[in-house]
């Protein structure tokens, strides 16, 4: 069967058949870059589609209908229009740090892309901590925020700026002690360990309640850390014009759009890896020809049927709760959620111990 495993090594078998390995690693390095690159482009163009057509389906209307078949092509007229729109810097501005920060945003994303396993046998990098390094460069996002809110010499640009760090430092807490539930069951910080002790059921449906309570908590807390609503108060338009990138347009704003998009596939991957097996397909137990059955769909399919259902999750969320205030965020975080997780990590560690998971 074509997969994009036995596609990789094919590459991979003719690169060393015809060069040396010096130039076999260059040209896979080139092939792989090109690689994120493309997917970066289709990500922003089905993504913001995605999220237009999820909005007019839950507000009951057409959305987009004329551009294209089916309003397919209106997310390329936009792309079209935000690279001949012209880019302009205000006059007080720290114009380095200012043109600088939207390549740290995307930059921090490309690199999110590393560990994360799409299909069986195919990831750009399988390293034994790839938990720790997702939730590291991660931190490195609120970075661009800060300083594209500081460098533009605009009031509303600082304090959304200033919202966001407030709100993923805040989150990343909750966040990362759900994912800590998940290495705690499984026994590793490696991605693929992670998918491979789900061989006989996701951990969602193995690791009883606590493990059901730490992925709702790790949605809510991966809707802030990407500025998703009902927690884009770092971008928001009744109270802040647009927030931190008021001042950004043409290519230098479509980078930050693009950004936000590719985070909120890069955590739904994350979270379709941790709780949903990622490409691993649906098991239970020993029943082998259901397992047998469910092996036949392509481990991609699997991949990515599981983070596009978290993304529209998220998009749903955007258009069904009203924003809130930045002190009902907070509270949000540090009353409620933080210690739900600390209380829940302990009832996983006791779990795990006592061997009461499936």
């Amino acid at each position: 069967m074509l997969s994009f495993s036995n596609i990789s090594k094919s590459i991979d078998t003719w690169l060393n058949a015809t060069f040396n390995s010096t130039w076999t690693m260059l040209f896979e390095m080139v092939i792989a870059g090109v690689g994120v690159i493309s997917l970066f482009a289709i990500l922003g163009l089905v993504l913001v589609l995605m999220e237009r057509r999820v909005a007019a389906w839950i507000q009951i209307r057409l959305g987009p209908n004329r551009v294209g078949p089916g309003g397919m092509l209106q997310s390329l007229a936009d792309t079209v229009k935000l690279l001949v729109k012209e880019g302009m810097t205000p006059d007080g501005a720290d114009k380095f740090l200012f043109n600088l920060a939207p390549f740290i945003a995307i930059i921090v994303a490309m690199l999110l892309m590393a560990p994360i396993a799409f299909a069986k046998n195919f990831q750009l990098w399988d390293m034994n901590i790839g938990v720790l390094y997702v939730t590291a460069i991660s931190s490195i996002m609120v970075i661009s925020i800060l300083m594209a809110g500081w460098a533009s010499n605009n009031k509303y640009s600082l304090m959304g700026a200033m919202r966001s760090g407030a709100q993923i430092v805040s989150y990343e807490l909750s966040a990362g002690l759900s994912i800590l539930a998940i290495v705690v069951l499984s026994g590793s910080l490696n991605l693929n360990d992670i998918i491979q002790s789900q061989a006989d059921g996701w951990w969602i449906f193995k690791g009883h309640i606590p493990v059901i309570i730490a992925f709702i908590i790790f949605i809510i807390a991966v809707t802030a850390e990407t500025n998703r609503a009902p927690f884009d108060l770092a971008e928001a338009e009744s109270e802040l014009t647009a927030g931190f990138h008021t001042e950004y347009s043409g290519m230098k704003f479509a980078l930050f759009f693009l950004a936000e998009y590719i985070n909120v596939f890069i955590v739904c991957a994350i979270g379709a890896t941790l709780f949903l097996g990622g490409w691993m397909p649906f098991h239970i137990g020993n029943w082998e020809s259901f397992n047998h059955i469910m092996d036949y769909i392509p481990s991609s399919m699997w991949f990515f049927s599981k983070t596009f259902f978290l993304i529209f999750l998220i998009m749903w969320f955007r258009w069904t709760f009203p924003r809130l205030r930045i002190d009902q965020l907070l509270n949000l975080e540090w009353k409620y959620l933080l210690p739900i997780s600390m209380f829940n990590l302990l009832l996983v560690t006791a779990m795990a111990i006592l061997g009461w998971h499936f």
